[in-house]
């Protein structure tokens, strides 16, 4: 099959609900996003069960990139805060490329929104507020990986998951979340004196903040958008 009809199933995974879509080597879509809720508990073999099931319905494709929650390493997922501890040292790819039949890269979720959104100069920084908190960060287009911020310690003794992830938004509501938020930006433009700030994720539609020129907020199928990124070698 010539490069440019190469279709990439892009997969992502998240705390609440998986998606996929099918896209060309331009990024642009060929399939209507699917969508499943993210089974409970989220066993490795529960969702790797409803990525096969949202795929079947796809069409035909020649590679597949997964966005994870947590830290990814080669392809093995090493952490997984908001699904269950089987996946330490779980094996995705392997174990997709299997059920799937094709080739499968497998990286961070919030570093796959950041390849669908960045402009690939300077530094710029990539939060997701969803379930949890997830980040990125690049340096001229260049991923700086493992980056797992979300489990830093940001304000009160408490993390930016435990202090902005969906919990604490309905927890505290949106007014008192959008303060805490407003106090994020300010410590990691102080902590990384980011060029660009892009804002991602679930509960990306619900700030109300006034944001500066320099930060952006992202649609939610940057996500899967960047799954076209993976295979730039």
């Amino acid at each position: 099959m010539a490069e440019n009809n190469i279709r990439t199933l892009s997969v992502d995974i998240g705390g609440s609900g998986i998606k996929v879509i099918v896209l060309d080597t331009a990024g642009n879509p060929q399939t209507e996003r699917a969508r499943l809720e993210t089974p409970q508990p989220a066993t490795p073999e529960a969702v790797i069960k409803a990525i096969a099931q949202l795929a079947a319905g796809q069409g035909e494709f020649e590679r597949v990139s997964v966005g994870f929650p947590g830290v990814v390493r080669s392809s093995v997922t090493e952490t997984a805060v908001n699904l269950t501890a089987d996946w330490i040292g779980f094996d995705l790819g392997t174990a997709l490329q299997k059920l799937l039949g094709q080739p499968v890269r497998v990286v961070n979720d919030a570093d796959m929104q950041g390849l669908g959104a960045i402009s690939r100069q300077g530094v710029e920084l990539v939060i997701t507020l969803g379930t949890g908190f997830g980040s990125a960060l690049f340096v001229d287009g260049k991923l700086v990986p493992n980056l797992e911020m979300g489990h830093h310690e940001f304000r009160k003794g408490e993390t930016y998951e435990q202090q902005l992830g969906r919990a604490a938004l309905e927890d505290v509501g949106e007014k008192k979340w959008n303060s805490r938020l407003e106090k994020a930006i300010g410590s990691l433009q102080r902590l990384f004196n980011y060029d660009r700030l892009y804002i991602g994720g679930g509960e990306a539609k619900k700030v109300t903040l006034n944001l500066p020129p320099n930060i952006k907020i992202i649609p939610n199928v940057s996500g899967l958008l960047g799954g076209i990124a993976l295979w730039r070698d």
